[in-house]
């Protein structure tokens, strides 16, 4: 699956779940809790009798949806978290993709979409330790700071998805006065709660290899 662009709740609804927690979301599937498409309501959803290829190819595509990445992007970060010395290679793949610059700025509540977080970093809104960083898979290391540029701290997309945000993760500290997040320390695979089965990912890639 490509960097996504199209409507949300539709890859959501061909996967029969939730993947990003937003009530709009869970409103929409449990309205129409079937496939879509033309026939949509006389399938079921994904599961049942798939082959092993098929349901590692179906977590792929969703991890790949949730973090917002090209495939070839998700190889490469397989690939390099299979070069981690300590861990599983799973653990260090959700990592990798957990340090990505627009992911922070999503978690942190700065934007409240992954694909409006992508966005403001594209549009060279968003700062790294005081410097303007416009690329979506920059890694962040711990300690780094996150900010809003100064004409997009009034922004009123970016204050009201602060505002309404009161729930980040452990490893991720958040100040709302000044726009800002902070990468406390790497986080641990145990802390990266995500409705997919990475072992299945792993899977997935070690067939191509």
């Amino acid at each position: 699956m490509a960097s996504y662009h199209g409507p949300k709740a539709k890859v959501q609804r061909r996967f029969g779940e939730v993947l990003i927690p937003r009530p709009k979301y869970s409103r929409i599937l449990d309205k129409r809790s079937y496939p879509p498409g033309e026939h949509g309501k006389e399938k079921t959803f994904r599961g049942g009798r798939r082959s092993n290829y098929g349901t590692q190819l179906d977590e792929k595509q969703k991890l790949a949806y949730i973090y917002n990445v090209r495939d070839t992007q998700l190889r490469n970060y397989y690939l390099k978290a299979t070069r981690v010395p300590t861990g599983t290679t799973g653990g260090n793949l959700l990592i990798l993709l957990e340090r990505r610059l627009d992911n922070l700025v999503y978690k942190a509540g700065i934007a409240a979409t992954i694909w409006a977080a992508r966005q403001l970093v594209v549009h060279g809104h968003i700062l790294v330790n005081g410097a303007r960083i416009d690329l979506p898979s920059y890694l962040l290391d711990a300690g780094d700071v996150v900010s809003v540029s100064e004409k997009m701290k009034d922004n009123p997309h970016v204050v009201e998805s602060m505002e309404s945000n009161t729930s980040y993760p452990p490893y991720i500290s958040v100040d709302k006065a000044k726009k800002s997040a902070t990468l406390l320390r790497i986080p641990d695979e145990t802390e990266i709660q995500i409705p997919v089965n990475v072992q299945l990912v792993v899977e997935f890639y070690n067939r191509l290899t």
